[in-house]
């Protein structure tokens, strides 16, 4: 294995004198597979310190500090996103927390937010792009919106508008359902 695109070699590091006994090679043959394991170790643990890089026991580690439980069908890097979304929360919550915290967890055009003041009503739409993080959208919301809001929270769907640069042939092979659910 390489690290720091270089090989260890363990007889290198020898004083000349000693790398003329078969008994010093030997030991360096021998130790050099357990340093390389040991390096890769070491940079498994560095990239765990990070969530975009994390592997599996990185993951694993996050989720129980965060308290978080992941479901059976969740790929890597949806929990990965989990994590994030859990950490990117911070007080105050205002308006522009939340959209920049939505934005990060959606992209920059993966959600609309509407504020509704005379009705107490948070409503945000999830582009079709970000299904998958749906329902961690509106675990973010349930845990920062205040309590005296109601979250309407939903899909962004295709609309006309963003249906009406193709044409009727293109879009005649798929089904309204299809055209109304599927990012296109």
């Amino acid at each position: 294995m390489i690290w720091l695109d270089r090989e260890i070699n363990t007889i290198n590091y020898l004083p000349d004198f000693l790398k003329e006994f078969r008994e010093f090679g030997a030991l360096a043959e021998a130790e050099n597979p357990e340093l390389l394991y040991a390096w890769d170790v070491y940079e498994e643990l560095l990239k765990n310190q990070f969530v975009n890089d994390s592997g599996e026991p990185g993951v694993k580690r996050w989720e129980a500090i965060l308290g978080l439980l992941p479901k059976g069908s969740d790929t890597l890097d949806i929990r990965r996103f989990r994590i994030l979304a859990r950490l990117n929360e911070k007080l105050p919550y205002t308006r522009r927390i939340l959209e920049q915290q939505l934005a990060a967890l959606c992209g920059e055009d993966g959600y609309l937010v509407e504020i509704r003041n005379g009705e107490y009503t948070l409503a945000v739409r999830v582009a079709m792009a970000a299904k998958a993080k749906f329902e961690e959208v509106g675990s973010l919301l349930r845990r920062i919106v205040p309590a005296n809001m109601v979250i309407d929270l939903s899909l962004l769907y295709s609309s006309h508008s963003k249906l009406a640069g193709h044409t009727h042939a293109e879009l005649s092979t798929y089904s309204h359902e299809q055209l109304r659910n599927e990012v296109f």
